[in-house]
């Protein structure tokens, strides 16, 4: 037992486990740089898509006046980690119809940190 919570800290603090599925983020804003001709962060201003200031535990659709596609506003769910995950996976496979160009990012741990990094500037 001892030995099992000894490794567990030791990972833990190493930055392997739970920290690692929590996010980065720091990376996290560097890979927002890739949405950042479309979308804002630090403020609710529409671009070509709608401001993310907040976006995590808004129901998908609802940016305050953003004119969404009839397939984004039918999409009942309210954004999550676990959602935003699987929309940032596969945009268009997760919501068909929507008006998001962009491929989604295939990479988990990307997908982890953009969300932490969202996390993070809806905080501030």
């Amino acid at each position: 037992m001892v030995r099992v919570l000894s490794l567990g800290l030791v990972l833990t603090l190493a930055g392997i486990g739970g920290a690692s599925a929590a996010g980065d983020p720091v990376n996290g804003e560097k890979i927002f740089k890739r949405c950042q001709a479309c979308h804002v962060i630090n403020q609710e201003q529409n671009r070509v898509g709608p401001y993310l200031h907040g976006v995590i535990g808004r129901h998908a659709g609802m940016a305050t006046g953003f004119n969404y596609s009839p397939a984004m506003k039918a999409h009942d769910v309210v954004w999550d980690d676990a959602e935003l995950d699987k929309y940032l996976a596969d945009p268009k496979g997760s919501v068909p119809g929507n008006k998001m160009a962009f491929p989604g990012l295939k990479k988990p741990e990307e997908r982890a940190d953009v969300i932490a990094y969202l996390k993070q500037a809806s905080a501030q």
